[in-house]
C-alpha cells in the first residue's frame, strides 16, 4: 500500500455515494496519474440503459477523451469494489499501472476472489494490484444499499 492510497480511496468512496442516490450500486472509482484525478466515475448502468457502464468503464472512457489515447500508462485506478472481468481486461488493455481496489467481490472478482486476470503470465501487459484498502468502509456501503433495496422490494417481485 502507498501511503495516498487512502485518501484516493476516499475520493472513490465519493463517486460511490453518489452512484447509491441515484438508484445504482455504490461503485465508484478514480483514475489519478502523478497526483492529479484525471477521471473519475460511478455505476450507472441503470441510468445508461448500458451494462458495460460500470465505474472503472466510465473512468476509463473518461480519462481515454481527457488525454486523447486508448491507452493510460502511468494512471493507478482507485475502485470501491474488485473489478469484474469485463473492467479488468479493459484495465489491462489500456495499460493501467496500477488497480487498488476496496472491498472484494466473492460473487464476480477478476482480481483474486473468482480469478485473477491480472496474473496471468500469457498477456502483454501487467498491472499491479493492491486490494484491501478501505475495505470495511466500502462493503458497509454496499450492504447499507442492499440492505435498503431488499427492504423497499414488493413481495413477488422479481429481483
Amino acid at each position: 500500500m502507498n501511503p495516498g492510497d487512502d485518501h484516493w480511496m476516499r475520493q472513490a468512496l465519493r463517486q460511490a455515494e453518489e452512484a447509491g442516490l441515484r438508484g445504482e450500486v455504490p461503485v465508484g472509482a478514480v483514475l489519478v496519474r502523478e497526483g492529479e484525478v484525471v477521471a473519475a466515475g460511478f455505476n450507472q448502468p441503470i441510468a445508461l440503459h448500458d451494462p458495460s457502464a460500470h465505474a472503472e468503464m466510465l473512468a476509463l472512457r473518461a480519462a481515454g477523451q481527457r488525454l486523447q489515447n486508448y491507452r493510460l500508462p502511468g494512471l493507478e485506478l482507485f475502485v470501491t469494489l474488485e473489478p469484474c472481468a469485463m473492467c479488468a481486461m479493459a484495465l489491462l488493455h489500456a495499460r493501467v499501472s496500477r488497480v487498488v481496489f476496496a472491498a472484494s467481490d466473492p460473487k464476480t472478482g477478476a482480481a483474486g476472489s473468482v480469478l485473477n486476470l491480472f496474473a496471468q503470465p500469457q498477456l502483454n501487459h501487467h498491472t499491479a494490484v493492491t486490494g484491501g484498502v478501505l475495505a470495511d468502509e466500502s462493503a458497509a456501503l454496499l450492504q447499507a444499499f442492499f440492505r435498503q433495496r431488499r427492504a423497499r422490494r414488493v413481495p413477488g417481485d422479481p429481483a
